[in-house]
């Protein structure tokens, strides 16, 4: 529908310890973001979660790993494992209208300012998610990703950056 999937996304419990593993396997490098907030809608209820994230890359595909922070409503609420495929887009409404007419539901529409959201879902097959992400400078950081972890010689594994801003 969108071409080649771009990001594999996982819901673990500790965002440290499955990076620590991964790297263990030699996946990395892996940049993770501290406290990335999300507005929206989840299942048509007003929600705002919060969750940290680490992107990491195995070949083209991005490996997403998301540990949600705040209990709210969303799609990674007591979620774990496997979670979504996803995809970069251009304009996410044309694509969840393109979504939408191949029979997907979205249940979570979201974003910040970096950042636009959609998780879709099929009827038949409730909780395995379809995401769309749109934003600008998007595939230019996926790209920048890809060759970091073609070239990555094991050395600074893990960059950090919080998302939360100064602290009060």
């Amino acid at each position: 529908m969108f071409g080649p999937i771009d990001q594999i996304g996982h819901v673990v419990e500790d965002l440290d310890a499955a990076v620590a593993a991964r790297l263990a396997l030699g996946i990395g490098p892996w940049t993770v973001f501290r406290g990335t907030t999300l507005h929206g809608r989840h299942r048509g209820e007003e929600t705002i979660v919060t969750i940290d994230v680490a992107l990491g890359y195995q070949g083209s595909v991005q490996v997403e790993l998301i540990q949600e922070m705040t209990g709210t409503p969303s799609p990674y609420a007591g979620a774990r494992g496997p979670h979504h495929l996803a995809w970069l887009v251009d304009d996410l409404d044309a694509a969840v209208a393109q979504a939408s007419a191949r029979g997907l539901v979205p249940v979570f529409e979201a974003g910040n300012a970096a950042v636009r959201v959609a998780y879709l879902e099929h009827p038949a097959d409730p909780g395995s998610y379809y995401e769309l992400i749109e934003g600008e400078g998007m595939r230019a950081m996926v790209d920048a990703g890809i060759v970091a972890a073609a070239t990555w010689d094991g050395s600074d594994p893990i960059h950090e950056i919080d998302m939360r801003g100064p602290a009060a």
